[in-house]
């Protein structure tokens, strides 16, 4: 992962292969997201078009950040997280090859880009974008926008090979055991890490499913905790220091689970 302060890149227009780009909230209530982010990191949001399922882009200071979706047949309420394509199709060739199984698309959205929804083989939901007109985040790294990305499994004997085949990541074990178990992903020719793996284990509640942990960028995350509190949300992981930064586990007041990273507490 890298430290917040070299992960601030701004005015994105071009992503490379395996690299996180988009993030969208599958959300109930969509009026509700919008207060809840537009006051918790600062966001406005574009009016959703019909045609697309009223897909409401949230920006920060103007760029693209985000977006929210309303839910539709009984979707749950979860961040998604995209991972950047040349080729749709033949990545959801190499995601059926892998293990894993495509759950939507490829299809078109007009010429913004191709969208996949696919689950890899330990149920973690997430998607990939081959770009069109539009390539992904316009923002991240900045405090409210994008930081970094986890894939949460108790699988991880069939999720490390599907992702390092599928996205060709090459896979650095951090820590290894029943306490912490975590491996770091670099997308080829990579020099800094491009997300992180975490073996669900006992310290994590049996209900919580695989999924993809989006975390994102704030100045202050006791502040910013204290804030999702006040907004209704809850908080699974207090804030705690590591050689990354300072960071998080949290939930929206609709469920979704999130995490945010800002500079260590007390920081010299």
């Amino acid at each position: 992962m890298y430290r917040v302060r070299d992960r601030e890149r701004q005015d994105m227009t071009s992503f490379d292969a395996g690299t996180p780009c988009w993030v969208d909230l599958t959300v109930a209530d969509l009026e509700a997201g919008k207060r809840f982010y537009g006051e918790l990191f600062g966001w406005t949001f574009e009016a959703g078009a019909e045609a697309f399922g009223h897909y409401t882009p949230a920006l920060k200071d103007g760029k693209n950040v985000a977006a929210l979706a309303p839910a539709q047949g009984g979707a749950p309420t979860a961040w998604n997280l995209y991972f950047s394509t040349p080729d749709v199709a033949d990545l959801a060739r190499r995601v059926a090859e892998a293990g894993g199984k495509v759950t939507g698309g490829p299809f078109p959205i007009a010429d913004a880009g191709t969208v996949l929804q696919a689950v890899d083989p330990g149920g973690a939901a997430f998607g990939a974008w081959q770009p069109g007109t539009r390539a992904g985040f316009e923002l991240q790294g900045a405090p409210g926008s994008f930081f970094w990305p986890e894939i949460y499994t108790r699988a991880k004997a069939d999720v490390d090979p599907f992702y390092e085949t599928v996205f060709g990541f090459n896979g650095q074990q951090i820590s290894e055991g029943t306490e912490f178990d975590f491996k770091l992903w670099f997308a080829p020719g990579a020099q800094q890490p491009t997300a992180g793996r975490l073996q669900m284990g006992a310290f994590i509640p049996a209900e919580v499913p695989a999924h993809a942990l989006v975390y994102f960028s704030v100045e202050d995350t006791d502040a910013t905790v204290a804030k999702v509190r006040e907004l209704g949300g809850s908080v699974s992981r207090e804030p705690s220091d590591s050689p990354f930064g300072r960071s998080a586990l949290v939930s929206d007041d609709q469920g979704a689970r999130f995490a945010v990273m800002g500079p260590v507490k007390n920081a010299s």
